[in-house]
């Protein structure tokens, strides 16, 4: 599965330091890896597509699982305490 990151994520990523860097990099590739067993609850993107949202430290990442490309697409990340829009 190839994993594919938004560039809203990769420059969000880019403001923080390089330790949480190191370690969401780490948890991006582990969801990948198996994204059924990091979903902690389901939202919907702005088509009504089921998107999974995983909550991890201070930060929710939410991903999509393209099963049709065998690609992870990690769509946002933010503060765990509040929405992207």
């Amino acid at each position: 599965m190839q994993l594919l990151l938004a560039i809203e994520v990769v420059e969000f990523l880019r403001t923080l330091r390089k330790r949480e860097q190191a370690a969401l990099l780490q948890r991006f590739r582990a969801i990948a890896a198996a994204p059924e067993s990091f979903a902690d609850y389901p939202e919907h993107d702005a088509t009504g597509r089921r998107v999974e949202v995983h909550v991890f430290g201070k930060f929710a990442i939410k991903y999509w699982n393209d099963f049709a490309d065998r690609h992870l697409k990690i769509l946002d990340i933010h503060p765990a305490d509040r929405r992207a829009h």
